[in-house]
């Protein structure tokens, strides 16, 4: 059994990650607080030390100071609020302007704190966190114009590091790129500063969070131009390429790599980016790669198990998934699932039963329960899948429908077809409009001679899910086997081929319906169409009948035989082939 690409995926993307990796060079930053207090190397910009005014402390003052302190401790915030902005204008002190602003953003009127927070402005305008937080509340009220001259206030402050401001600003204007007016901000922003790398690599994020990723390239190709060792403006490039030129895109990681072979964060994506375009043992080597330098992060192990699991080496899989169990990864109930999965490639039946039902938690818990339900019922052991199925706990609807779906399988495939039906019904008493309760229903209604339920609940169906191509396929398809209301079944059909026109299926049931209509050369012409698409045993016994019925008996005959070599045991195609060659 090998796995297929998408389970791998799902699964590395949300893996190899969830414990840092090492640092092995101080320009790498791995964290996204990391990556702003690295942006400069001057930091952050200081704040300044506020000038005082002299002024007494008198009785008065601390009396008022702390009646503010105690209301707003009390809950009284309206009152608090006020008695701060008071003491505020009265003693013209940055200290309690500052107070008087925090007591405003907390009240959650921004009016009030777009005030307070300018008051405490004017009486220090030295202060980059109240420009900063002036700038913010200005861009959660919508005023951009007066935002844009906050954030230049800010910029003209740092002028012996403006990069470091820049990389503050993207966090403040981050939760409202998708706004077109703020691209154009920071572009205005930007303009002054063109030899600045953080200015331009701004301006690309914000313009690939907003959607223009052609504005983003060419922005993070200056940054990158500017600042050529910037780790930063290097991954943002290749992920910008990732989508139209991927293999830019590994080549600029790949070359940054030979440069700086200990840049762990630019590994990690260059690996990642490896396996989204499946060159799986490159991606597996960049993994190995990175485990080795960071040999006690379970994580990157997992990684390698699964990339060793789509390479089918199921052997170096068992050690690298045993391998992350005794590094006490997080989550055991996965690495047990994916051993369960090894197993059953193997076809370890019981080895891969001990593995499941080790998985007692976690987002593989269900799926685990459902793999050991199929191996019990594989192995013959129908009685004890069906038990063990209907002990499982659901823990959503959609999961209650799949356990319903799957014990109504098992009953039909042991012929209990009955049993099987009321299962179902059971369930519509629960989710009476549950599109695959009704669809399953109605199939069974009709295989055990409920031809009247088969149509109510198919119509109920196509009512609730009217772009329900498979409804409308069984329903005509169902007039057309009993021979009944043809005229009507043909529409039903070809109102499902509306509605995929490329379904083989379906084909052949519009093509069918055509031959019962009379409609040779049409009913031939679909057919062939369907079986080109799909060579499926009842789509060679139709196209073989209506080859039959127009005269071409030959081809009807090899259409048959070939199908039949493939098919041996199909007992459609054996019943239509004696049906005409007895």
């Amino acid at each position: 059994m090998k796995l297929t690409h998408c389970l791998i995926m799902s699964s590395l993307l949300l893996t190899a990650c969830a414990q840092p990796l090492q640092r092995t060079d101080s320009t790498q930053p791995l964290e996204p607080q990391e990556q702003m207090a690295e942006a400069s190397p001057h930091g952050p910009l200081p704040e300044v030390e506020p000038v005082l005014p002299n002024i007494d402390l008198s009785k008065e003052l601390v009396y008022e100071f702390l009646l503010t302190e105690i209301a707003n401790q009390r809950g009284y915030k309206s009152l608090a609020e006020e008695g701060s902005a008071a003491m505020t204008k009265k003693t013209r002190d940055p200290r309690i302007a500052r107070r008087a602003a925090q007591l405003a953003f907390e009240s959650g009127d921004l009016n009030k704190s777009i005030n307070a927070f300018r008051q405490w402005q004017e009486i220090e305008p030295a202060s980059p966190l109240a420009g900063r937080m002036l700038s913010s509340i200005l861009l959660r009220s919508g005023k951009l114009d007066e935002a844009r001259l906050e954030l230049s206030k800010l910029l003209k402050m740092a002028e012996a590091n403006p990069g470091n401001t820049f990389m503050q600003i993207f966090q403040l204007l981050a939760a409202y790129a998708e706004q077109p007016a703020v691209v154009e901000l920071i572009r205005g922003l930007a303009q002054p500063y063109p030899q600045i790398p953080e200015a331009h690599w701004v301006v690309a994020q914000l313009a690939q969070l907003g959607g223009n990723y052609e504005l983003a390239l060419d922005e993070v190709e200056q940054a990158r131009r500017l600042r050529p060792d910037w780790n930063m403006a290097v991954s943002l490039e290749a992920q910008l390429l990732q989508k139209k030129a991927p293999q830019q895109g590994l080549e600029i990681l790949r070359r940054y790599l030979s440069d700086f072979p200990d840049a762990s964060e630019i590994r990690l994506q260059y690996a990642r980016m490896l396996l989204e375009q499946r060159q799986y043992e490159s991606s597996r080597n960049e993994f190995q790669h990175l485990s080795k330098d960071n040999p006690e992060n379970p994580e990157l192990i997992f990684a390698i198990a699964l990339i060793s699991l789509q390479l089918n080496d199921l052997q170096g899989a068992e050690m690298q998934l045993n391998e992350a169990l005794k590094k006490g990864k997080k989550e055991q109930g996965t690495v047990q699932y994916y051993l369960g999965q090894l197993s059953e490639a193997k076809e370890k039946k019981e080895e891969a039963l001990a593995h499941y039902r080790q998985v007692k938690d976690g987002e593989y818990q269900f799926a685990a329960q459902l793999r050991i339900v199929y191996i019990l019922n594989k192995s013959g052991n129908q009685k004890e899948a069906l038990e063990h199925l209907q002990n499982m706990q659901p823990n959503s609807n959609q999961q209650r429908v799949q356990l319903l779906l799957i014990e109504a399988q098992f009953l039909n495939e042991a012929k209990q077809v009955e049993k099987a039906y009321q299962v179902l019904q059971q369930g519509l008493t629960k989710l009476p409009n549950h599109p695959d309760l009704l669809y399953e229903a109605a199939i069974l209604a009709d295989k055990a001679g409920k031809h009247d339920v088969f149509e109510q609940l198919m119509r109920k169906l196509i009512q609730i899910r009217p772009d329900h191509a498979h409804a409308y396929n069984a329903l005509g398809y169902g007039l057309l086997e009993r021979n009944e209301r043809i005229p009507e079944a043909v529409k039903l059909v070809e109102k499902a081929l509306q509605l995929a026109p490329n379904d083989p299926a379906i084909m052949d049931s519009v093509g069918w319906g055509y031959y019962r209509m009379g409609k040779l050369d049409e009913s031939i012409n679909l057919l062939k169409r369907a079986f080109a698409s799909n060579p499926d045993p009842e789509i060679a016994s139709h196209l073989g009948e209506v080859l039959w019925m127009s005269g071409d008996k030959e081809q009807a005959k090899q259409i048959w035989q070939e199908s039949l070599k493939a098919n041996p045991g199909n007992a459609m195609l054996r019943a239509v082939i004696q049906k005409f060659i007895p």
